[in-house]
């Protein structure tokens, strides 16, 4: 029974790991985590099927299926993670693991089955106890991974550990009824060399994540944690410092102004008043930066949720020195939630909403693009207020771009898409929206690197080939903007 815990733990992780590591490496987190979670059943499906050829030396086999098990699943994040470097084909490599790591656990519970029921003689109280610790070990494992593991150990060490218990339990197999296993000490050698490789990959889990992220990222690796929300990278090369949220850039100091002068500056100039200013994301303390260029602003209400991502761009050198410490400021108040969990109780006005989030390429995101959120939006805008969302590329994800200005302006807002050259990003593109009407008339008396008054009229023309209006409203209930951004996103990779 302790064994059937342990392994069915480890079964569960194995899973969530392949999913989430595949999510981080492609995108598309609703694929990765259907694909992983099908073909895994159905190899459970084909290992218990096989497992009806094995009818003698059932300790060796399940003690080999252990050990088997252990050392796929152990090494199986490494494994994906090298794919992804260096493998064209790596959804070929995540079939094979899903493939071998199913067999293996669907073998697990018809071998250990019978092995019981050769001593206890009673079938009802064999199969009640397996299955009922064998979905309590698949609880522990599914809450264990995303609270505990995943954000203190990351993802190699987690799956060493979950490599390291399953060897475990074939020694507690081999301890207990060692009698009955055929060359029993040839399995515990094995099992030992295996167990110090597990401890030995846990041990050197920050070693080896460094090396093998110095191969995703071109420039030198200066930083990287893993939070409970998302993994952080930051890399730099000679004065170019660039930050990562699981593998997409979010900045590069060498031309960041270009992006956040026109998310900020372009609504901060359509309004009379801007006294109390809240921006959604924007953790990096960049645009907090730009809005604290303007004096009359008495109040910044930041909403992050990653309160790390705030400690570090509070804390590390090589980002205050391009935020200028506005973090720190006493105008900013920070709250660690989530943003359409804040808009839904905010009681707040505020003359200007700057929608500084990540790219909508899951579900947790896309709901932070839907019409439900611009409209919360709405409630929190004073009557001349003006709301701006960072809307990804015109160029590179026309549809979702689109799709954005389309579903904000759904729920009645007068909306004007703008966009800049970003060099790090390339083309990049905004939605200011108002209950007022807007203008693109706009005049500046703060100080920029890259907005003037004579180009900020080009940023609202578009291209023949940055433009398509079929698109459809991204409803909460019906999240196309994710498809259209996936989609996007697959063909330029």
């Amino acid at each position: 029974m302790l064994t059937t815990l342990i392994i069915s733990g480890c079964s569960m992780c194995y899973e969530l790991i392949i999913s989430a590591v595949s999510s981080y490496l492609l995108g598309n987190s609703t694929l990765q985590y259907s694909v992983t979670i099908g073909l895994y059943m159905a190899s459970l499906g084909l290992g218990s099927y096989i497992s009806k050829y094995f009818s003698k030396n059932l300790f060796n086999i399940f003690v080999t299926i252990e050990l088997g098990i252990g050392v796929i699943g152990g090494i199986s994040s490494l494994v994906l993670f090298l794919a992804n470097i260096y493998i064209s084909n790596y959804a070929l490599v995540m079939y094979l693991e899903i493939i071998i790591i199913g067999g293996f656990a669907g073998a697990e519970i018809p071998v250990m089955t019978r092995i019981i029921e050769q001593d206890e003689n009673n079938l009802k109280v064999t199969l009640s106890s397996i299955f009922s610790f064998d979905y309590i070990g698949g609880l522990v494992g599914a809450v264990a991974f995303p609270l505990i593991l995943l954000p203190k150990l990351g993802y190699f060490a987690t799956s060493f550990l979950c490599g390291f218990m399953n060897i475990v339990a074939a020694l507690l197999i081999m301890w207990k009824f060692g009698k009955r296993v055929n060359y029993i000490n040839i399995y515990r050698v094995i099992a030992i060399i295996l167990s110090v490789i597990m401890l030995l990959g846990m041990v050197l889990a920050d070693n080896i994540s460094n090396s093998v992220e110095s191969g995703l990222y071109t420039d030198r690796v200066i930083l990287i944690e893993q939070t409970q929300y998302q993994k952080i990278v930051m890399t730099k090369h000679r004065d170019d410092v660039r930050l990562f949220i699981d593998g997409n850039c979010q900045f590069s100091t060498a031309d960041e102004y270009r992006y956040h002068e026109a998310l900020v500056h372009v609504p901060m100039n359509e309004v009379t008043t801007r006294e109390k200013i809240l921006i959604l994301g924007g953790g990096d303390g960049l645009a907090v930066r730009e809005v604290l260029k303007y004096p009359e602003v008495q109040k910044i209400d930041l909403v992050d949720l990653d309160k790390e991502m705030i400690r570090i761009c509070s804390t590390n050198e090589n980002v205050t020195a391009i935020n200028e410490n506005s973090l720190l400021s006493d105008k900013l108040n920070i709250l660690n939630m989530d943003a359409y969990e804040y808009l839904e109780d905010c009681q707040e006005k505020y003359d200007v909403i700057i929608v500084d989030l990540p790219d909508p390429n899951t579900e947790v995101l896309n709901k932070l693009y839907s019409n439900i959120f611009y409209r919360m939006c709405g409630g929190c805008l004073t009557d001349e207020g003006v709301l701006v969302v960072q809307s990804t590329s015109p160029y590179y994800a026309t549809k979702a771009f689109w799709c954005i200005n389309k579903t904000i302006e759904s729920e009645g807002f007068n909306v004007k898409a703008y966009h800049v050259e970003v060099p790090a990003f390339g083309d990049w593109g905004f939605n200011m929206a108002s209950k007022s009407e807007l203008s693109e008339d706009i005049s500046f008396d703060i100080e920029t690197r890259y907005i003037t008054e004579d180009n900020v009229a080009a940023l609202f023309k578009f291209g023949k080939d940055e433009i398509d209006m079929d698109v459809e409203i991204n409803h909460l209930t019906k999240p196309v903007l994710m498809e259209y951004y996936n989609t996007a996103e697959e063909l330029w990779n």
